[in-house]
């Protein structure tokens, strides 16, 4: 009999950067994750360098220490050593649900996600002019968020969410320095949130930035660096518990 739930509790954080020398170091994380949580989410940078062991010693501790459904993106220190897929593969062995242009479905709600990209916010937002290079660089945050209207697009039910790594609204970098913003994410992610109407957003990226902003039709979004929720809530654990009613 499949059983049906008021509301899902949603456990977040991006940034834990781990390394080779990491086992054990979010033990009580993931524990006190899996004990008030329905799904954990993974915001990227997951990896410090994205060498495929540091992803293997990752998968070992998400294995032993939680035990609910994870899901999770990649970020830009993952693709630091050009083995993004592979970390990508061992992460997915290991039980989590990598997202990367695709969509997924947990209790009746639906997960899509993308990495995300750079290009800055509104009219400060980076434009497809000039060299070549600029054009490149303006079309990767493009393509990221047609990509992320694909995945919304394959969700049928009412209530979905979105993760990302970079920022797609200026409120949750506030607090980093003005002159790295373009590098901080990109507002043009935040179109496909309006469109589909998406229940939550979360992402990392900033660490120095603010928990929680809004978009433009005011989709809640959650910056979930655990570098900042260290410094915002110290005396809770490091991820963000989010209920969302059904």
């Amino acid at each position: 009999m499949k059983t049906e739930y008021k509301t899902i509790r949603l456990a977040a954080v991006g940034d834990i950067h781990y390394t080779r020398k990491s086992p054990g170091a979010l033990k009580n994380l993931f524990s006190q994750a899996t004990e008030v949580a329905d799904v954990l989410l993974l915001c990227g940078d997951l990896t410090d360098n994205g060498h495929p062991d540091e992803a293997h010693t990752l998968a070992a501790d998400l294995t032993s220490y939680v035990k609910i459904p994870l899901v999770g993106v990649l970020g830009n220190h993952d693709y630091e050593s050009g083995k993004h897929a592979e970390v990508r593969d061992i992460l997915s062995e290991a039980g989590v649900s990598m997202l990367d242009g695709s969509a997924c479905e947990i209790q009746g709600v639906g997960f899509a996600g993308v990495k995300g990209f750079c290009g800055g916010f509104g009219r400060q937002a980076l434009q497809p002019w000039g060299e070549d290079i600029i054009k490149r660089f303006v079309q990767e945050t493009v393509d990221e968020a047609l990509r992320l209207e694909k995945a919304l697009a394959k969700l049928e039910m009412a209530l979905r969410v979105v993760l990302l790594h970079y920022a797609p609204v200026k409120d949750t970098i506030e607090g980093e320095h003005p002159e790295i913003f373009t590098y901080l994410g990109s507002s043009r992610i935040e179109e496909p949130l309006n469109r589909c109407q998406v229940s939550a957003v979360f992402h990392g990226h900033a660490h120095s930035g603010s928990p929680e902003g809004r978009t433009r039709e005011g989709i809640p979004v959650y910056n979930v660096s655990m570098p900042l929720l260290h410094r915002m809530f110290p005396d809770r654990p490091s991820f963000r518990l989010v209920e969302i009613q059904k």
